[in-house]
């Protein structure tokens, strides 16, 4: 197969995707290198298991972006083609270096300034809320993060880490690192499909919340 046949079959299966979501908001994940892969990409998987439109948008001038465990992942489009205007949900993932990237780009900075003022929602998890926080949107707000990734937010006008694994506050989410990434995934789907469709999406996946007292 060539390239110019995997890159079909990717539009194809795109527009599957999109055919299945039309009317539903969609959610974009911005991706630069370093990013984390589990916080990303299971975030990802259950948003789309969930028939929930999500389109991965490469801040790297590559779709082709590079993990920060070397795994590579093709993402949907860049994100000078990107829309966003139909975006309901912005999610930022994790990763040391990938946080770098992103915090360097004022692309990215132009798109979270854009959803939030529009009053649409933000999700970023372990050291992406610190993004968020820097931009003064945690005021008078509790957030969660990886440790260490509050310094300088936490206690700022009125910002409050308070720790936990995945917290909504108005129309932020925030996730405290990769341990709790399939929860923080739940948790979106949670906010933009209900609580039965989180609740069926964990039992299907197994997810131990779902199974205690259920084993053999």
């Amino acid at each position: 197969m060539t390239e110019e046949d995997e890159a079909a079959g990717r539009d194809e299966r795109r527009k599957r995707a999109e055919e299945e979501t039309a009317g539903m908001g969609k959610v974009s994940v911005l991706v630069a290198e370093g990013f984390e892969e589990v916080e990303c990409l299971a975030v990802v998987d259950l948003l789309r298991r969930a028939k929930i439109e999500t389109e991965m948008v490469s801040v790297t001038g590559s779709r082709v972006v590079t993990g920060s465990h070397r795994i590579e992942v093709v993402t949907d489009r860049l994100i000078e083609e990107a829309d966003f205007s139909e975006t309901e949900l912005l999610f930022l993932p994790g990763g040391g270096k990938g946080v770098a990237n992103l915090s360097a780009s004022a692309a990215v900075a132009r798109a979270v300034r854009n959803q939030l003022s529009a009053g649409k929602r933000a999700a970023a998890i372990c050291a992406a809320p610190s993004i968020l926080g820097k931009m003064g949107y945690f005021a008078h707000r509790e957030f969660t993060c990886y440790p260490g990734w509050q310094d300088g937010i936490d206690g700022v006008d009125g910002a409050r880490w308070t720790g936990r694994g995945v917290m909504t506050t108005g129309d932020i989410t925030t996730g405290r690192g990769m341990g709790y990434a399939v929860d923080f995934g739940l948790e979106l789907v949670r906010i933009l499909k209900g609580e039965a469709e989180a609740d069926a999406l964990a039992e299907r996946i197994q997810h131990p919340g779902t199974v205690e007292g259920k084993r053999a």
